[in-house]
């Protein structure tokens, strides 16, 4: 039944548009082509980007044609979302590389079986210089300006390449080749989907349903997982790492990271943060799960159970004393800072600061990256330098 269909798929969206054309093509009761299309700009996969394999994964479970398109002609563009400036430019030979890595990490969450691996490259190496012009006569300069980051580029006068005009040009088309049903995407990529839809409606085909996913937040809880922020967890990581890093993300982010990264069903989820506010479950027990999870999805049981041992021996006890003061803070604005300050771990928030940028903090056994940080309701274990901790409660 499409109403059992549309509960799963709506897990974790932003937003569907239109949720009334993605019931009429599953009403048809026909597998549906579902289109995520990933640039090979970075040889790892973090679980940032496995938020889209997740829903990938889900469709097909359902029953539907999932196309993981790689962007080995896209890739040598380079994604403009987001981005203050032209983005470099990667050689072809770069792009394969990366892309022969994604192909063998998306299958530790993909079923290959029913898996089309695709390339843009293979149409669009073949299309005309005549065929380009007519699909780039789709739409004009004013709409591509009202963009945000080319908006804020040109009122900046920052320079925009003509090649970054031609990007989403390009993604659309992806959508026209594949006859795709669906599109998914971060939030990030709105720009880029509803284009699909209007490229394919210009050549005649029924508009893609468009389903956006949120952008998960990094170690630092702030900005969004990226390498370039050196907040991520790649799914590449060794087992202890990966298992240590998880457990390093704030309490309130752990709901998020199950919400988007978990099999559990939404029901468990709810019952397991029901269980931790009424006391019944320790956070840390319930986040020690989702590592556990995590770790075993990609690197097996084996691993997950070395990892946990490592990081229950190392983190939990090795690290640190067998008696520490606990404080519980209630705090408008828990800026990490502050917080140090406040249990004495440092003697002012300027001296916390610089600690932080000297690599000398950690939480959970995690080193603090952005003297920014704000901290969310739970239980920490902060450590300055290397003799002083305190275990704090954060209270909302």
């Amino acid at each position: 039944m499409f109403e059992e269909q549309l509960k799963e798929i709506r897990r974790g969206v932003v937003d569907i548009v239109s949720e009334g054309e993605l019931i009429e093509k599953l009403k048809k009761g026909k597998p549906l082509k579902i289109k995520v299309g990933f640039d090979p700009t970075a040889p790892d996969i973090h679980l940032g980007h496995t938020v889209l394999l997740q829903k990938m994964r889900q469709f097909q479970e359902l029953g539907h044609e999932v196309i993981f398109l790689i962007g080995d002609f896209t890739g040598m563009i380079g994604d403009p979302s987001g981005s203050s400036t032209t983005r470099k430019a990667l050689t072809r030979d770069e792009v394969i590389l990366n892309a022969k890595t994604y192909q063998d990490q998306i299958f530790k969450i993909l079923d290959k079986e029913r898996t089309r691996v695709a390339f843009n490259s293979e149409w669009m190496d073949a299309m005309s210089v005549a065929d380009f012009i007519k699909l780039a006569s789709q739409q004009t300069v004013a709409r591509m300006l009202e963009r945000e980051d080319f908006k804020k580029r040109y009122q900046d006068e920052k320079p925009i390449s003509i090649h970054e005009f031609l990007y989403p040009f390009v993604q659309a088309y992806d959508s026209v080749a594949l006859q795709a049903d669906v599109e998914l995407g971060g939030t990030d990529q709105i720009f880029n989907l509803f284009m699909g839809r209007e490229i394919q409606k210009a050549y005649v085909l029924e508009p893609q349903v468009i389903i956006t996913m949120p952008l998960l937040e990094g170690l630092d809880g702030i900005q969004k997982m990226s390498k370039s922020y050196n907040n991520y967890i790649g799914i590449n990581d060794e087992p202890s790492d990966m298992f240590g890093k998880v457990m390093s993300i704030p309490d309130a982010l752990m709901w998020r990271y199950y919400e988007l990264l978990s099999s559990k069903s939404m029901d468990e989820i709810a019952q397991l943060k029901q269980d931790v506010e009424k006391g019944i479950a320790h956070p840390m027990e319930v986040k020690m799960e989702l590592a556990f999870e995590l770790s075993e999805r990609f690197h097996g049981r084996e691993q997950a159970v070395h990892a946990k041992e490592v990081f229950s021996k190392v983190f939990q006890a090795r690290e640190l004393p067998e008696e520490m003061p606990e404080f519980t803070l209630s705090l408008k604005r828990p800026w990490i800072c502050s917080v140090l300050k406040e249990t004495g771990l440092t003697k002012s928030t300027s001296e916390a600061k610089r600690l932080i940028q000297q690599g000398g903090v950690k939480i959970n056994a995690k080193k603090v990256l952005s003297d920014e940080l704000i901290l969310s309701s739970g239980t920490y274990i902060l450590q300055a330098g290397k003799r002083r901790f305190a275990k704090v409660e954060i209270k909302g």
